[in-house]
């Protein structure tokens, strides 16, 4: 499902302005009270996904999520015996899991073929999550591994949201002919875009994994890929085209 749900800010620039277009032309609403009404849309989409989610969905696998701190005990959560159990800290286990190599291939064993039955699902009922110290929270924030992961995320989807917000309005104004409608079908495809190519993503970093053995192999890769949409931003921005060619 990797690229669906970014791809909603690709339908979204068919959608919106369709629904405009129908209540100026269809309607007879004014443009200024127009694109208020439009947002209703959106907003009874939002409201049914948001009470979808909250009435159907469980927390987490195992029960709420108010109770994951509590180890069970026995099948289901509603018969199981609930207490504390001292466990090492967090910090602890992600220094453990930081001294991993990771040019080292891992053995990681198959829990859903274990010969006695046991489930990942089982498994997890029998866990429990410590809740973290204020101290282990501060230690995880400033962390390297946090801060590389903040970066990534704000290089790439970040830049998508930023690309997203102005697409159509750079489009209407550098391109005048195309109007309102137009623009943001073409902005569209910068959204749909991430249907495609968001699961190619995983699957060339997997084949440079699959060839190289090295996880930083991965991590160059996604490097290139920033620098270069940067770049590519940057020319644009500079260059500021006004020919449909470009």
């Amino acid at each position: 499902t990797a690229g669906w749900g970014n791809a909603g800010g690709g339908i979204t620039y068919y959608v919106m302005p369709a629904v405009f277009d129908s209540l100026v032309h269809r309607s007879g609403l004014a443009p200024d009270k127009a694109w208020r009404v439009a947002y209703i849309v959106p907003f009874i989409i939002i409201v049914v996904v948001a009470l979808g989610m909250l009435l159907t969905c469980d927390d987490t696998p195992t029960g709420k999520w108010s109770d994951r701190a509590m180890p069970m005990v026995g099948g289901s959560s509603d018969s199981s015996i609930r207490g504390e159990i001292d466990t090492p800290s967090s910090v602890s286990v992600a220094k453990d899991i930081n001294n991993i190599d990771e040019k080292r291939p891992q053995v990681i064993s198959d829990i859903e073929s274990q010969s006695d039955g046991t489930t990942y699902l089982d498994l997890a009922k029998s866990e429990f999550i410590v809740p973290p110290t204020t101290k282990e929270v501060i230690h995880v924030v400033i962390s390297p591994q946090t801060f590389s992961l903040f970066v990534v995320y704000a290089c790439s989807f970040g830049t998508e949201l930023a690309v997203n917000s102005i697409l159509g309005s750079y489009y209407e104004k550098n391109f005048p002919h195309l109007g309102q409608t137009e623009a943001g079908e073409w902005a569209a495809m910068f959204g749909l875009l991430n249907v495609v190519f968001r699961p190619m993503g995983g699957i060339v970093s997997d084949l440079i994994f699959n060839r190289t053995q090295s996880v930083w192999a991965k991590k160059i890769w996604l490097i290139f890929l920033g620098v270069a949409a940067g770049a590519h931003l940057i020319a644009i921005g500079v260059l500021n085209p006004k020919t449909e060619a470009t």
